[in-house]
């Protein structure tokens, strides 16, 4: 397969690997006018045809439940976080770079359907300006280039962000957001320049490629081959799970899911509590209360290495650890923040069986946090 030939972006196309119904034909039309729609032929060949509730399919193709207009689109506040089109700094440590609004597919769970495939008005227009900000900043030690997918991105502009940032002497690692390694893992196969480019780069700063592998059958021998190859290139693969309500929110899936992480050589970082996106929170996100469960029942299946992930909340105050229930209550803990004071902090919320998120107003309530903490 021929990487760049391997993109399906209408309904036309998608009729030749998926039959529609008229009906079908017509919410597929209604909703991608709002959310692009976009997959690559490898990743429609995951599919099992014979299961309607097919969590591969449920990932990629779009569905009824993107028409909910429950929840919002920006739940962990980026826009508050954005210090230049393009460049957000939330954490001290670290800052995010968006360099496109495009990817090989578009996962129908994206926290960021504000931007992804739609929008150019947060994606980086000044690379030299972004670069700039974080030669000022010198407490900032990693980069974090996403999107959309940095991967789409074409080799020779990947090159000049590995090359110019790896000049910055206060820079310890760079990271790469993408899920090329599971929807279009030919790309890092067949991409010599790339693989070369990632080899030469890592000897001067560690790159890391932060990836999103949901469900234990998109490890495939595909996929395996491209993991082989960034280690290969000196590369460390970090794998970010999303919870998703019909693809992982079983424990023995889960658990399956982490163990072979591991058996290939890739770490489990963070399980994310499904974030209460638009077009999204009806149809995957999994109640606090459950996901603990879920959680609790995967890890009793787990070794050591693989249940070294995090089950985390990424919310507008910070990155929130799920530690767990006690007394008729949750645990949370503040695993990151934009206040130093309030990192390591443990709070307890009760919550209700079917809640999936925090208020904003719990997370900020500095009383409940010092009684707790």
């Amino acid at each position: 397969m021929d990487w760049k030939k391997s993109l399906i972006t209408t309904g036309e196309e998608l009729k030749e690997y998926i039959p529609m119904t008229r009906e079908e034909q017509m919410l597929f039309e209604d909703i991608t006018r709002k959310h692009p729609f976009c997959t690559t032929k490898y990743y429609l060949s995951l599919i099992d045809r014979d299961d309607s509730n097919d969590p591969i399919k449920k990932m990629q193709i779009p569905s009824f439940g993107e028409k909910s207009e429950e929840g919002v689109f920006d739940t962990s506040g980026e826009s508050e976080n954005t210090k230049m089109q393009g460049l957000q700094h939330k954490y001290k440590t670290t800052a995010l770079l968006l360099a496109t609004n495009s990817c090989a597919m578009y996962c129908r769970h994206c926290f960021r359907k504000r931007l992804v495939g739609l929008s150019n008005q947060e994606v980086l227009s000044n690379f030299e300006h972004a670069v700039e900000y974080i030669k000022q900043h010198k407490e900032i030690n990693n980069i974090l280039i996403t999107g959309g997918d940095a991967f789409f991105l074409p080799t020779n502009i990947l090159k000049v962000f590995m090359e110019t940032l790896s000049k910055v002497e206060h820079i310890d690692f760079i990271r790469f957001g993408t899920r090329i390694p599971v929807v279009l893992p030919h790309r890092i196969i067949q991409d010599e320049e790339l693989i070369n480019a990632l080899e030469h780069y890592s000897k001067m700063k560690q790159i890391y490629v932060v990836t999103q592998f949901n469900h234990p059958r998109e490890l495939t021998d595909k996929a395996v081959e491209g993991i082989n190859r960034l280690k290969k290139a000196g590369i460390i693969i970090n794998n970010q799970t999303v919870l998703l309500k019909g693809v992982n929110d079983n424990p023995t899936v889960l658990a399956k899911l982490m163990n072979d992480l591991v058996k290939y050589g890739v770490n489990p970082y963070y399980l994310f509590q499904c974030r209460p996106v638009k077009g999204v929170k009806h149809s995957f996100q999994v109640p606090l209360a459950k996901g603990i469960k879920i959680v609790e029942d995967a890890k009793k299946k787990l070794s050591g290495h693989s249940k070294r992930f995090k089950f985390i909340m990424s919310h507008k105050t910070g990155k929130i650890e799920i530690l767990g229930e006690f007394n008729k209550q949750i645990l949370f803990k503040y695993h990151q923040s934009p206040i130093d004071s309030r990192m390591g902090t443990v709070f307890s919320v009760k919550v209700g069986e079917k809640q999936g998120w925090l208020d904003d107003d719990i997370c900020l309530d500095e009383e409940n946090l010092k009684k707790i903490g």
